[in-house]
């Protein structure tokens, strides 16, 4: 029992005394160290440099792991900004967008000699028998009556059908029982655009071009004015096949009309006919 309480106090002892005597033989003048303390030295040298090595790959360890956490927590900051300039370029574009469309359509607008009323699209219709679109007026002109111009900054959307306050059904140019008076801009040819009612594609035939008549494909159709329905001028559609027979008064021709109903969000209803306009021949 006693040698156990002396083994204790040896090694205590030895636990202070050795580290003091390392401290102590470092510290002393190089020119007064003695036999016992190069002993020391020696025997402390390779340890300190292990503990030092240990100490500096801890540091650097833990200087790596403080620099990774202050990089992602970085890139996760960067990465939110950089999903928010995204979001807002994107928000920008779409208002660039809108303000370009809207400048078109005030282009129009003043273009226009009647009275016109602009409305936004609301949702559309069509199927098999009916090709319709729905749109709200952006003011209260009472009840909008039937076979109305209506028309989009790219061309001609169709006719209005009825009113219930300010929203409106709009019968569109590719409409079977659509109908628009309209020559090809580049030749002066004149034709009937009706609308085919093909529910897989938007396409209109051009009736009675006759087929001495020059029209070819990419030639754009424009309303001729005449019947004081539709202002003169506003592109209808573009043709997209000839069809020339070899006998007959008329030839075939199809057309793409010149808006797009996928995307158009802004009309103009012209509420007063236009002036008349003298047919081209």
């Amino acid at each position: 029992m006693n040698f156990k309480r002396y083994r204790d106090i040896v090694i205590v002892l030895l636990a202070l005394a050795v580290p003091f005597w390392f401290l102590r033989a470092s510290m002393r003048d190089p020119t007064e160290v003695t036999g016992p303390d190069k002993v020391v030295v020696r025997i402390a040298a390779p340890i300190q440099g292990v503990a030092a090595t240990f100490a500096r790959g801890i540091s650097d360890l833990w200087g790596d792991y403080v620099y990774l956490v202050d990089v992602k927590e970085n890139n996760a900051e960067l990465s939110s900004e950089n999903a928010r300039l995204h979001d807002r370029v994107r928000a920008l574009e779409a208002l660039d967008q809108e303000n370009a469309r809207l400048r078109r359509l005030l282009d129009l607008k003043g273009s226009i000699k009647a009275d016109v009323v602009s409305a936004r699209v609301i949702g559309k219709n069509t199927n098999e028998f009916f090709r319709v679109m729905r749109v709200t007026l952006d003011r209260d002109i009472g009840d909008v009556g039937p076979n109305l111009p209506v028309i989009a900054s790219d061309g001609v959307v169709g006719t209005t059908l009825k009113g219930a306050g300010n929203t409106v059904d709009v019968r569109l140019v590719v409409d079977a029982g659509s109908g628009v008076d309209a020559v090809v801009q580049r030749t002066g040819a004149r034709g009937f655009v009706r609308g085919t009612g093909n529910d897989r594609k938007y396409e209109v035939d051009v009736e009675y071009m006759q087929r001495t008549d020059e029209v070819d494909v990419g030639d754009l159709l424009v309303t001729s004015g005449v019947g004081r329905r539709f202002p003169k001028g506003i592109p209808v559609g573009r043709v997209v096949e000839v069809i020339r027979r070899d006998f007959g008064i008329y030839q075939r021709v199809v057309a793409a009309p010149s808006v797009d109903f996928s995307r158009v969000e802004e009309v103009l209803i012209v509420t007063t006919p236009p002036p008349e306009e003298p047919p081209t021949r």
